[in-house]
């Protein structure tokens, strides 16, 4: 059964286990339709929105997000995606040494026949070998790379680049920063961000110093027109802790209910601050933090809902990551990670819920894709996430 969580199903007890919750509550799968049309309805915040792909050649033929006799398409062809951490060997291969692809133009190649549209970057380092050397994090390196992806029709999407460490900024960092806002542009980049939470902390008085320091950047970002965002792991969708006794060192203990990544929301300016649902690690928080201890001391349950939250917030979301995984009841995280369209996250459901498909931008990404024995396999597989993500339609009452 797949842990997708719905949110007209029954309480989970408190006395359950991490593995009864997942199995018992928390929804349906790709593989158990839904008994009827209107649960999806229910659970829809904002009503998917579907608009004309660009005429791409292989993309002609198709309407207004239609595959004629096939249905609406939940990711439209120019919104499909890929963050090139998930073909990170291919990039950094010798050219000399292999006749794979190899370096960002070859890759960007690669990648346009099998289907992306859109890409987001990891960092701009590549093989030495390959067309334009190692680093290409410069101006000159910035214009290399937008020729080689307007060469193959590639748009890029969004970087997991450089976000100051210092705050205050220092001047170094504040000059470094605005070094990546100028690449961003050069690539057409419309977001720039960093796939990192914003803090690793659990205190809101933490919280509270990071959503400064981004509002601050998202500032500077915003005069350059880039819009910032930042990219989540499971631990910011915990628990804040914010109330209750106070530890040996002044420090809260105990929970209202909020996430860390909610509460930082409120706290940060949606006109400078957006951010990067990694679907994947939004499913294992789910399955890891469905309880926590109130100020009062009690014990509570709240299951998160990663689409719901989506839902919610509508455009502070304008990409995900879209990364899949088959439950795993063993490594203590719910799900082990696999290539998109081949687990048991239902993204028929996620996407028809979430809506807005022509505003947000899916990212494939499965960090294991990389092999130490099998070179081709990344690009294999992303050519295989692509199709599954093309072949996703809106389900027919």
């Amino acid at each position: 059964m797949t842990p997708y969580n719905d949110p007209s199903t029954p309480a989970v007890p408190l006395t359950a286990t991490p593995d009864e919750a997942l199995r018992r509550s928390l929804g349906v799968g790709r593989r158990r339709f839904l008994s009827t049309c209107t649960a999806v309805a229910a659970g829809a915040v904002a009503a998917p929105v579907f608009g004309a792909a660009p005429a791409l050649a292989q993309d002609r033929g198709r309407d207004h997000g239609h595959d004629h006799g096939r249905g609406q398409v939940l990711v439209p062809p120019h919104k499909r995606g890929i963050i090139l951490y998930t073909v990170r060997d291919a990039t950094a291969r010798d050219p000399l040494a292999s006749d794979l692809p190899s370096g960002f133009r070859e890759v960007f190649k690669q990648l346009a026949r099998h289907g992306y549209r859109q890409v987001e970057f990891a960092g701009y380092n590549q093989h030495a070998n390959a067309p334009g050397g190692a680093g290409l994090e410069s101006v000159e390196g910035a214009k290399l790379l937008r020729r080689w992806l307007d060469e193959y029709g590639l748009r890029a999407q969004g970087n997991h680049g450089f976000i100051p460490s210092s705050w205050p900024l220092t001047g170094a960092d504040k000059d470094t920063f605005k070094k990546h806002l100028e690449i961003a542009n050069i690539l057409g980049m419309d977001h720039m961000g960093t796939g990192g939470d914003p803090t690793g902390s659990s205190y809101r008085a933490d919280w509270d110093v990071a959503a400064d320091k981004w509002n601050a950047l998202g500032e500077i970002a915003r005069r350059e027109g880039i819009k910032l965002y930042t990219h989540n792991h499971d631990s910011a969708y915990g628990f804040l802790l914010d109330g209750g006794p106070l530890d040996d060192q002044g420090r809260p203990t105990r929970s209202s209910g909020i996430r860390k990544l909610e509460y930082f929301l409120k706290v940060t300016d949606p006109k400078l601050v957006w951010l990067e649902m990694d679907i994947f690690w939004a499913h294992v928080a789910q399955y890891k933090f469905h309880t926590y201890t109130a100020h009062d001391g009690s014990t509570r349950k709240s299951v998160f809902d990663p689409a719901a939250l989506v839902a919610r917030h509508n455009k502070r979301y304008p990409l995900f990551h879209a990364k899949d995984g088959v439950v795993s009841t063993t490594n203590g995280m719910g799900w082990d990670m696999v290539p998109f369209g081949t687990g048991d996250i239902d993204y028929t459901t996620f996407f028809s819920r979430v809506g807005l498909s022509n505003y947000r931008n899916p990212m494939v990404e499965d960090d294991n894709s990389p092999s130490a024995t099998d070179p081709a396999q990344s690009l294999r597989e992303a050519k295989i996430s692509y199709d599954n993500m093309a072949a996703l339609r809106k389900r027919r009452c």
